[in-house]
């Protein structure tokens, strides 16, 4: 039961304690910078909607649709009812007026996923099913009902529709080329949507312990009494501070074909967001509602994403980041910082062979 009377239908192991709702929503409250900049642009460009739904004829959503009816079970009163209860509620909590139908697909690999351009349509595996407990797997569907609010299904449908496109083309040098760069701008912009559905899915289990608990799970397996809470965000922490110029560009080509961040990173990026004001000031009732989403401006969601970035880049640990960071303040002797960050690359330079902003001044005759 949610805090205002909302009536779950009644299952055992459904957690009854009570929690906020949050009438009128704006998944703008909830959304990372990058995502939300992206979504308002998109949300505003004339003949946006016009489009997808003309492409709508060449993805394959329909059979999809098919696919999940015939091959996997959809929930329901009748089947994983405690699924069913915690999707409602998940959509109660956020005001998603129109539940989406939710299946459970065999599949022993943890996932769940949310497509579809005229509706989302929800899924996740019996992998993902079997690790997590009921908070766990509460903060999971938040988290895709939280895709579902925001319109994250029809870019992620059209992600999955171009990837695939790709690998068709890929005999075709330009053709490919041109398809690859849209599809890696997009994953850059889905693994962010990525940690705005992370803080959907905290506003709905409204249990950081338990949203830490399964990623945890994801990464490691049902392990929990060999894993440690504090030991893992230390992960998050050692990966972005750890290693020089080298491990930072490793990083990023390990990223790059990747559609969601690195579960330490994303355990991480929630602990951080969910001890900040905004966080708070949801939970206290104070955020953007749907009804004013149609005056955003477009600038000001730019300019707050540009404003995360040249923070995010001051603040961070990763030598490359330093490196952008030292730059933009006009830092001296970054050619031999640069120098030794790829020493490792290159065979060592001459004793002799030191970066000019290396030489000692010297004193005046």
């Amino acid at each position: 039961m949610s805090d205002d009377g909302h009536e779950q239908t009644g299952h055992a192991k459904v957690p009854s304690r009570q929690r906020r709702r949050f009438p009128g929503i704006s998944s703008r409250a909830y959304e990372h910078p990058a995502d939300r900049s992206a979504l308002v642009a998109l949300r505003k460009l004339s003949g946006f909607d016009t489009v997808f739904k003309a492409l709508s004829g060449l993805l394959p959503e329909r059979s999809l649709r098919l696919l999940f009816l015939s091959d996997s079970v959809r929930v329901s009163d009748q089947q994983f009812a405690h699924l069913n209860d915690m999707l409602r509620d998940a959509c109660y909590i956020l005001d998603l007026e129109k539940v989406p139908p939710m299946y459970v697909n065999q599949d022993p690999q943890p996932n769940a996923m949310c497509i579809g351009l005229d509706e989302p349509v929800i899924v996740v595996t019996t992998g993902l099913v079997e690790l997590l407990d009921e908070e766990e797997m509460r903060a999971v569907i938040g988290h895709e009902v939280g895709h579902a609010l925001s319109g994250h299904a029809v870019y992620r449908t059209v992600l999955l529709f171009l990837t695939s496109l790709a690998l068709r083309v890929a005999w075709i040098p330009l053709g490919n080329l041109a398809i690859m760069a849209i599809v890696t701008a997009l994953r850059e912009w889905f693994r962010k949507s990525e940690l705005s559905a992370d803080r959907a899915g905290l506003l709905v289990g409204q249990d950081l312990k338990a949203s830490m608990r399964g990623l945890m799970k994801i990464a490691g397996g049902n392990h929990l009494h060999e894993m440690n809470v504090d030991a893992f965000l230390q992960q998050a922490e050692e990966y972005e501070a750890g290693g020089d110029l080298r491990d930072s560009v490793l990083k990023i080509l390990n990223v790059l074909p990747r559609s969601h961040p690195f579960t330490t990173v994303r355990a991480a990026e929630l602990k951080k967001w969910s001890e900040t004001r905004d966080y708070q000031r949801i939970m206290d009732g104070h955020y953007p509602r749907r009804s004013e989403d149609k005056d955003t401006s477009v600038a000001d969601s730019f300019r707050e994403s540009a404003s995360h970035y040249a923070d995010h880049v001051k603040s961070s640990k990763d030598p490359l980041m330093k490196l952008v960071s030292d730059i933009a303040g006009g830092a001296g002797g970054l050619g031999g910082r640069v120098r030794r960050g790829f020493d490792g690359f290159t065979s060592s330079p001459p004793p002799n062979d030191r970066p000019a902003d290396d030489v000692p001044p010297r004193e005046d005759d």
